[in-house]
């Protein structure tokens, strides 16, 4: 047992440094992306990629040292989201009532997958959060340097084909890379699966869009520096970690 855990220590440890690499990486990105942009939004592009790292060390080490605790942040962050549906809701003047009552039936359900995903192995936690981090990150870093085409315009005007193709290649290839944290899949299975991961991130992100569009705001809030709000923070994991959840459950 001692030996196993040896070994996990120091796997968890190796892929820390991958991820601070990814991080250098997402780094020299953003300086040439940043070049072309006027000092007020270059500022906001390093406080909101400064916010996003620490988010990602606390979120990272939180699994790792207290992973029977992890239920716990998943609730708080279930809470919260669910606030910003109904502040949003509450401050439009109770605008389309059925739309809302929808969204909110739509996001029990996604946390409920979500809270079984908090439960489980807590390398299996760490490999989607990961998975999902790199696809979100290098999606934004790919589209502002080579996207062109956007695929969602009306809804999220940020996305592009290149971005998104970019970020799923990464974070494809990060989940062949980082396969010792979750290792019960098979090659075809593991395609699937980290295929789902990403699509669910994506949708995810697209749906929290989809939300605020329909209230006319840009951002939900302005808790987390350089973020739309928690959701606008945590819908692609939320997403991602409900399919995972419901994937597991079906799966056992």
């Amino acid at each position: 047992m001692t030996a196993m855990w040896q070994n996990t220590d120091e796997l968890i440890h190796t892929i820390y440094f991958v991820i601070l690499g990814y991080f250098l990486l997402g780094a020299v990105g953003f300086y040439f992306i940043n070049r072309r942009r006027s000092k007020t939004e270059a500022k906001a592009s390093y406080v909101k990629f400064l916010t996003y790292f620490i988010i990602i060390n606390l979120i990272y080490w939180w699994v790792v040292w207290w992973s029977s605790f992890f239920p716990v942040l998943v609730i708080v962050i279930g809470l919260i989201g669910l606030g910003e549906l109904v502040f949003l809701f509450l401050r439009s003047g109770y605008r389309h009532p059925l739309f809302f009552l929808v969204a909110v039936i739509c996001f029990a359900f996604l946390f409920s997958g979500f809270y079984n995903y908090s439960r489980l192995t807590y390398t299996v936690i760490l490999y989607v959060f990961l998975i999902v981090s790199i696809f979100d990150s290098f999606s934004q870093i790919s589209g502002q340097l080579w996207g062109k085409r956007k695929i969602l315009p009306s809804i999220s005007p940020n996305k592009t084909l290149g971005g998104i193709l970019g970020g799923a290649v990464i974070a494809l290839a990060s989940g062949f890379l980082m396969k010792s944290l979750y290792q019960d899949l098979t090659i075809s299975s593991r395609i699937f699966f980290l295929g789902m991961t990403i699509f669910s991130a994506f949708l995810g992100d697209v749906i929290s869009s989809i939300y605020k569009r329909k209230y006319g705001v840009k951002d939900f809030n302005q808790l987390i520096p350089g973020h739309g709000g928690f959701l606008d923070r945590f819908d692609s994991l939320i997403a991602a970690g409900a399919w995972t959840g419901f994937y597991m459950y079906l799966s056992s």
